[in-house]
């Protein structure tokens, strides 16, 4: 007989728990809805998946903002919003880009740029950019004879600088006195190249140099060998940048490979 009550009493008290170990699942109700506690840890886990720290005023405002949004999407289900034309062609294009997402995040995750592959690219473009580096100034302008006028008035005492910013329709630099800041040799064209390696420090062009954007006036202020940062303060934006290319060409080949009839304008 005290067996028959104490498993009644049992059934009774698992009973009664059973309600409460299932509210322990939600974080509130609305309108009757409960609303699960497993929609605030998928929230949670998005917004920290960047990196941002889940403290508690973060699950509060996630807490919030859960709530929030099944008041609305209840409010939208009484209007009938689903049943929209509109919605259901934004939820396609969502489920497009999601399953895009997934795609690329996938290959990121499978194919992750090494140290290596970062170790190389850095001594390939150390190789490549060695040497000297100038500081130079020019000035570009569209006609010989107009350079040929500006040389004079340099010669005769004008600044630099001045006949520069007045006169230079290569913007970028006439709004620094012509200042092009050190740089390799390699990153001007071969016209330009060759006069300024060919002049010491303070000296000038005294005769215009043709190039494929018209006649500059160059003067060189300054050489010095060229210098780079330590690998590993480049190394993350080297593996970002491989990353970016191993991406591009991961698209590309895809759609290389698609049997299709449509032509791509690029």
């Amino acid at each position: 007989m005290k067996k028959i009550v104490l498993a009644a009493s049992i059934a009774a008290l698992t009973a009664a728990l059973a309600p409460l170990s299932a509210s322990a699942q939600n974080i509130a109700t609305v309108n009757g809805k409960a609303v699960p506690k497993a929609r605030v840890d998928q929230l949670i886990q998005q917004v920290t998946k960047n990196g941002q720290p889940r403290t508690p005023e973060l699950e509060t405002q996630v807490k919030d903002e859960v709530v929030r949004r099944e008041i609305f999407i209840q409010e939208a289900e009484k209007r009938g919003i689903p049943a929209s034309a509109d919605y259901k062609v934004q939820m396609e294009l969502a489920r497009q880009m999601i399953l895009i997402r997934g795609l690329m995040e996938d290959y990121k995750a499978k194919n992750p740029v090494t140290d290596a592959e970062a170790q190389k690219e850095y001594d390939q473009f150390k190789a490549a950019n060695s040497g000297m580096e100038y500081r130079a100034r020019h000035i570009l302008v569209e006609k010989e004879d107009e350079a040929k006028a500006l040389i004079k008035q340099l010669n005769g005492g004008a600044k630099f600088e001045d006949l520069a910013a007045k006169n230079s329709k290569d913007t970028g630099s006439a709004a620094n006195g012509g200042d092009l800041d050190f740089a390799n040799p390699n990153n001007f064209v071969p016209e330009f190249s060759k006069a300024m390696t060919a002049l010491k420090k303070g000296e000038m062009t005294q005769e215009p140099v043709k190039s494929q954007f018209g006649f500059h006036i160059i003067k060189l202020e300054d050489t010095r060998e060229a210098t780079f940062p330590a690998f590993d303060d480049v190394k993350g934006q080297i593996k970002q940048r491989i990353e970016q290319q191993k991406m591009g060409n991961f698209q590309r080949e895809l759609v290389e490979k698609a049997k299709t009839d449509y032509k791509f304008a690029q």
